[in-house]
């Protein structure tokens, strides 16, 4: 088995082995995975953060040992908390600006090897804030789908990466973290933290936000916001009615 290791600041995930892809999910700085198939420009990897598939370009990423993919594991990284952190290259004397939510894997004092490269981290590292905090510095940040950066970003991107920012691992897509946490009974009982599920016509969950407390939500839909929110479902006062059909809110702390 062949592993590897994110050297960017983020790289798309894709669906199919072609830059016109879906991008279904990124990958962040740091972020360790597992190769399971190569083709002559792309790689099929599964992450090891949340166990997403699909597509990176070959030279995206450098290669990573099984021991050190294996501590990795086992040893989580520190995260970088602001909405960008810039990491100092050594080799070439250059700055990668990394996204909130990158893994400093392989730390030491303040600098991080990825592969054969170092990278001094510039600014505080393990600043940890609360989930609402967390959550409204995302606030305006234009929904992209498959993204998980405050540049762009998706509905359960959004709350896998708060989550994983308040050291709450889930899932990566809606439709999986569903099935996580505690059931919730009614809308009343609703606390800061618990996600909120929302679903289409044909009963599939396709939305997720984080409850704020028992009346608003903030979610990604067109952007970052917080919304109100009822037995009914999500509803926006830019556009005077429900926009999501509530399915059931779910607590994970």
């Amino acid at each position: 088995m062949e592993y590897g290791i994110c050297n960017l600041a983020v790289i798309p995930l894709r669906a199919e082995a072609n830059d016109r892809s879906e991008q279904v999910s990124q990958v962040l700085f740091g972020e360790a995975f597992e190769i399971i198939e190569w083709s002559e420009r792309w790689v099929k990897i599964i992450t090891e953060s949340d166990g997403y598939e699909g597509w990176i370009g070959r030279l995206q990423f450098a290669m990573l040992g099984h021991i050190a993919y294996k501590n990795l594991k086992h040893t989580k990284p520190l995260l970088t908390y602001r909405a960008v952190t810039q990491a100092w290259k050594i080799a070439d004397n250059s700055v990668v600006y990394l996204p909130a939510g990158s893994s400093l894997a392989f730390l030491e004092g303040t600098t991080c090897r990825i592969g054969n490269e170092r990278f001094e981290i510039i600014g505080e590292i393990g600043e940890r804030e609360d989930i609402a905090t967390t959550a409204k510095s995302f606030l305006n940040s234009p929904y992209l789908w498959g993204g998980r950066t405050h540049f762009g970003i998706d509905c359960s991107g959004f709350t896998q990466v708060v989550f994983s920012l308040n050291n709450i691992k889930i899932k990566r897509d809606a439709s999986q973290q569903v099935q996580e946490g505690v059931l919730v009974e009614n809308i009343e009982e609703a606390r800061l933290g618990d996600l909120a599920f929302f679903n289409n016509e044909a009963g599939k969950v396709t939305h997720v936000g984080i409850m704020m407390n028992n009346e608003y939500i903030i979610h990604a839909s067109g952007k970052v916001k917080i919304d109100t929110i009822d037995k009914d479902g999500i509803y926006s006062q830019e556009q005077k009615r429900h926009t999501h059909k509530f399915h059931s809110i779910r607590r994970f702390m």
